[in-house]
C-alpha cells in the first residue's frame, strides 16, 4: 500500500475487529449496539458518562486478525481460530454497517491490507471487548 491516507476521523474511537471462527451477524450487530453507547468520555466533572453517539464521535474501524491470536503454546501465535477472510469480511462490513445505522460516523480501514495505523489515546482508555 502507498503512503497515502485510506481514512482518519477527528475525536472518537479506534476499533480494531477480530473475527472469530465462530462469530456471526448477531455478535456483530451487538458490538456495534455496545461500541455506540458505551460510556467511554468524561462529562464535565471528568467522569467517565458520555457515549460515542452523546460526543458525535467517529469511528475508525480496521480489520485486525491477529487479536485472534493463541499465545498459549510455543514462541509462535498460532491463528487458527481466526475466521478466514472470506467469512470474515462480510461480518467485518456487517458491524461497520450497522455502526453506522446506530448514528455513528465510520471510516474504514483497507480489509486484509497491511496498513500503518496512527492514533492519539487520549486518556488512555482502551477496552477489550469479547462478544
Amino acid at each position: 500500500m502507498d503512503d497515502a491516507a485510506v481514512a482518519e476521523i477527528g475525536a472518537g474511537v479506534c476499533v480494531l475487529v477480530g473475527v472469530a471462527e465462530g462469530d456471526g451477524e448477531a455478535e456483530a450487530l451487538r458490538l456495534a449496539d455496545k461500541i455506540a453507547h458505551l460510556r467511554v468520555f468524561e462529562n464535565d466533572r471528568g467522569k467517565f458518562d458520555l457515549s460515542l453517539l452523546d460526543k458525535g464521535g467517529e469511528a475508525l474501524v480496521v480489520s485486525q486478525f491477529t487479536l485472534i491470536a493463541d499465545t498459549s503454546k510455543g514462541n509462535r501465535p498460532s491463528f487458527s481460530h481466526a475466521a478466514p477472510p472470506g467469512r470474515a469480511k462480510p461480518l467485518y462490513e456487517a458491524f461497520c454497517d450497522a455502526l453506522e445505522m446506530e448514528g455513528v460516523r465510520v471510516s474504514r480501514g483497507v480489509f486484509g491490507a497491511r496498513m500503518d495505523v496512527e492514533l492519539v489515546n487520549d486518556g488512555p482508555v482502551t477496552i477489550v471487548f469479547d462478544i
